[in-house]
């Protein structure tokens, strides 16, 4: 398939899901879907057309907080961005743990860090933080204060 191709059938298969669609360059386009749509979408991705899961990223942005699924087709070079805004006061979308096995670690990464709930997640277990991190306390977003008086942590550059 070519690009051309793979943005026709993902607007084909997934016109409703899809929000926006922003092409950065020929080798990277940005998809914005529904937050449920992930459910159908991350997989097509992966199964379906063969691409490779790279990463996702996790931001506190002022309009909610948002998920960057990156994915590559390599025989055509192209990386797909699926993006997602999801409510800051309640962070929640379906886990791809269970379809995409690479997506667990970041996805519990992006649960301490940030508080989004993955619903569904194979193994929600803590990842990062020590286990006498307070609940509801997530240091990748804008509103974190320092809840330890005794601790002497130094935040950006």
């Amino acid at each position: 398939m070519t690009r051309e191709q793979v943005l026709r059938d993902l607007g084909n298969r997934f016109g409703d899901d899809i929000l926006d669609i922003f092409v950065k360059s020929p080798k990277r386009v940005f998809i914005k879907i529904k937050p449920r749509a992930i459910a159908w979408v991350g997989p097509y991705i992966f199964r379906e057309l063969g691409a490779r899961f790279n990463i996702a990223t996790g931001t506190d942005t002022p309009d909610g907080i948002e998920i960057l699924y990156h994915f590559t087709l390599e025989d055509i070079n192209l990386m797909l961005n699926i993006r997602v805004l999801l409510n800051r006061d309640n962070p929640v979308i379906t886990s791809l743990g269970k379809e995409i096995e690479a997506v667990n670690w970041i996805e519990r990464e992006m649960k301490e860090l940030l508080g989004i709930t993955f619903e569904g997640h194979p193994d929600p277990r803590r990842l990062l933080l020590p286990d006498n991190w307070p609940d509801g306390v997530y240091p990748l977003r804008q509103d974190y204060s320092e809840w330890d008086e005794t601790a002497i942590r130094t935040r950006g550059v």
